[in-house]
Formats: C-alpha cells, sequence, structure tokens
C-alpha cells in the first residue's frame, strides 16, 4: 500500500502530479528510487514524442554576471506564449543564460551535452527533457551570445 506521504515526497520532489507519482511508486512497489527512474524515463518517452512538434514561441533571457563583465543573451523557444510566460520556464531560460556564462559553450548541440553547473547529476538535455515532461510541450535551446570584457 502506497501511502500519501511517499506520493506527497515524490511529488515534491518531481514536481510531478500525483497521479503520476502514485503511479510510479505502484509500478516500484513503493520503492523511491525506482520510482524516480521511471519518472525519469517516462519523461524522456515524453520528450521523443513532443521533439517533432515546432517551437516557434518562446522568450529572450538576459544574464549578466555580478562583476559586469560577463553577459549572455538567450532565446529559449517552446510551444505556446502560455508556456513562455510560465515562471518554470522562465527559471529554466535563467539558468541556461547562467550557465552559458559560465562554461563558455561554442553552440546550441554543445551546452546540452554539457553537466548542469548547479546539478553537475545532470546534463542541460535532461534539465530540457524534463521540463519538456512537465510542462507538456516541446523546447528547444536556441542561439545565444556570451560577451566577455
Amino acid at each position: 500500500m502506497i501511502s500519501t506521504e511517499q506520493i506527497k515526497d515524490l511529488r515534491q520532489k518531481t514536481n510531478l502530479s500525483v497521479m503520476e507519482c502514485k503511479e510510479a511508486l505502484e509500478e516500484a512497489k513503493g520503492d523511491e528510487k525506482k520510482a524516480l527512474e521511471i519518472l525519469s524515463k517516462k519523461g524522456a518517452e515524453k520528450a521523443i514524442k513532443k521533439s517533432e512538434r515546432e517551437a516557434k514561441q518562446g522568450l529572450i533571457e538576459s544574464y549578466i554576471h555580478n562583476n559586469g563583465k560577463v553577459g549572455v543573451i538567450l532565446e529559449l523557444n517552446c510551444e505556446t506564449d502560455f508556456v513562455a510566460r510560465n515562471e518554470e520556464f522562465k527559471q529554466l531560460a535563467h539558468d541556461l543564460a547562467m550557465h552559458i556564462a559560465a562554461l563558455e559553450p561554442k553552440d546550441e548541440k554543445e551546452v546540452l551535452e554539457q553537466p548542469f553547473i548547479k546539478d553537475e547529476s545532470k546534463t542541460i538535455n535532461d534539465l530540457v527533457t524534463e521540463m519538456i515532461a512537465k510542462l507538456g510541450e516541446n523546447i528547444k535551446v536556441g542561439k545565444f551570445v556570451r560577451l566577455e570584457i
């Protein structure tokens, strides 16, 4: 029997729906670690299905490092204006711009392969895939420019 506390804990860690968390815990027979793996796999499957959809909306995010000598302008695309205004999408854009400022990737492909500076157990691609699963839309890292004095 899966407790509501287990579901609540998993939901807090993943920000996924109660039903998704409950189903993953049931499939994993209450093992939270296995449930996280199941949710991760399902998120990747959702992202693959959505990857063919056009991402023509989004936002432009800027980041200036506190020393004022490094800056990034990033285009992050999604499918709808509704998602582009979502706080979690905006936070993803900010985190990506900060990451680019710190690690100086050459292009979009390279940035996706890099370990995320805030959590090196995930790549940027993992981070984007998680957000695709959470928001239900295709998300693409667009063009970016990094400037440094």
